[in-house]
């Protein structure tokens, strides 16, 4: 399981110059500050906040920079009240989910934005804290959700039925024991409930073989289980619209991944919207073309240098896409785009035939 969230260099060393204490290494934030390249007297929204890490560059960037952060973790919105204090006015941080980003800004009197920032996936902080339930390395309570509230992992896994269960692992972890290892989870139940991360690893290791120097079994169950609980996909995929909408012409949205699943949705997202394409008009018969609202700042995924990867063996999968707004109106959302980050119909469960289906693509599903 592979995060990226955070501020500052790891340990309990002295407060940064932007206020805080310095925890965690943030991903590719060089690579960040390039493409978003903060302008004095910007505005920016960083819908990831974590330990502050981005907010805290991006601050200190530029004169005059005001920033808008959000997390969907009071935890992160408590510890990041220092950095706020030591702002002076240029940091609003708040409780909220990157999905409702245009709404945030608005409310915060930053729209139009100069640039968008998102750092998707679980923060380095809470998949340290065994309590939280992220990480199959501690034991602890079978969670996973970042908001602290709401449908739970144990929920799900004792709860839903196995088509549910093997979809979700299937889709969002691209496990391909993922009905086999649903069936297991509702034999478990059935003699009691799951309610530790432990006892899951514990199952799925019993199911998947594990490979020489690879990842734990149970890696891709439980990175399927946290985007379910939290629906990560669903988030991002309003997210990538939305700052379409509060982005002002040469604003910058810069997203980094750390899966395929996201990273096949960003780049989905920013080839579409870079493009123009055939819509339908009605003023005008037949069809007619709308323009491209982005253009690619990127031509591919940023990947971290062997220097960071030494300092930071968990940036070895982080992908950073960016693209620049157009003047061009806001297009409707995008069908295609917004698939992506669905599973299949109810009572449906699927394991793609061919290499055209493989697991995340909206085409050729069938049963898994």
């Amino acid at each position: 399981m592979t995060t990226g969230r955070g501020g500052g260099q790891a340990g309990n060393g002295p407060v940064d110059a932007a206020g805080g204490p310095a925890r965690h290494i943030p991903v590719l934030l060089e690579e960040v500050l390039d493409a978003l390249a903060p302008q004095p007297g910007g505005s920016y929204l960083d819908g990831t906040f974590g330990a502050g890490g981005y907010t805290r560059a991006i601050l200190q960037a530029a004169d005059g920079v005001r920033v808008v952060a959000l997390d969907r973790d009071p935890d992160a919105i408590r510890d990041g009240q220092s950095l706020v204090q030591a702002a002076e006015g240029r940091l609003i941080l708040i409780e909220g989910r990157f999905g409702d980003l245009e709404e945030h800004a608005t409310q915060a009197g930053l729209v139009p934005l100069d640039g968008v920032v998102l750092d998707i996936g679980v923060s380095s902080m809470q998949v340290d804290q065994g309590e939280r339930g992220f990480s199959f390395r501690q034991d602890g309570p079978l969670d996973m959700r970042m908001e602290q509230a709401g449908r739970s992992a144990a929920d799900i896994v004792n709860e839903a039925d196995e088509a549910e269960i093997a979809n979700i692992l299937y889709y969002f972890g691209e496990e391909r024991r993922s009905r086999a290892i649903a069936r297991a989870i509702l034999e478990a139940r059935r003699r009691a409930p799951l309610r530790t991360t432990g006892e899951l690893a514990d199952l799925v290791a019993g199911i998947v073989r594990a490979e020489p120097n690879g990842p734990h079994p149970a890696t891709r169950s439980f990175q399927a289980l946290r985007i379910a609980v939290n629906d990560e996909l669903g988030e991002l995929v309003r997210a990538l619209h939305a700052a379409e909408r509060v982005l002002k012409p040469g604003g910058r949205l810069v997203v980094v991944t750390f899966h395929s699943l996201e990273d096949r949705i960003v780049k989905q997202f920013m080839a579409r919207r870079s493009a123009r394409t055939a819509g339908v008009s009605r003023h005008l018969p037949g069809e007619a073309v709308d323009d491209a609202t982005f253009t690619l700042v990127t031509r591919g995924p940023v990947i971290a240098s062997e220097n960071e990867l030494r300092a930071n063996p968990r940036a070895r999968s982080a992908k950073l896409r960016a693209a620049e707004r157009t003047m061009a109106p806001t297009r409707a959302e995008d069908e295609d785009v917004m698939a992506l980050a669905a599973l299949p119909d109810a009572g449906r469960s699927g394991r793609p035939r061919s290499k055209a289906g493989r697991p995340g693509s909206s085409r050729g599903r069938t049963r898994p």
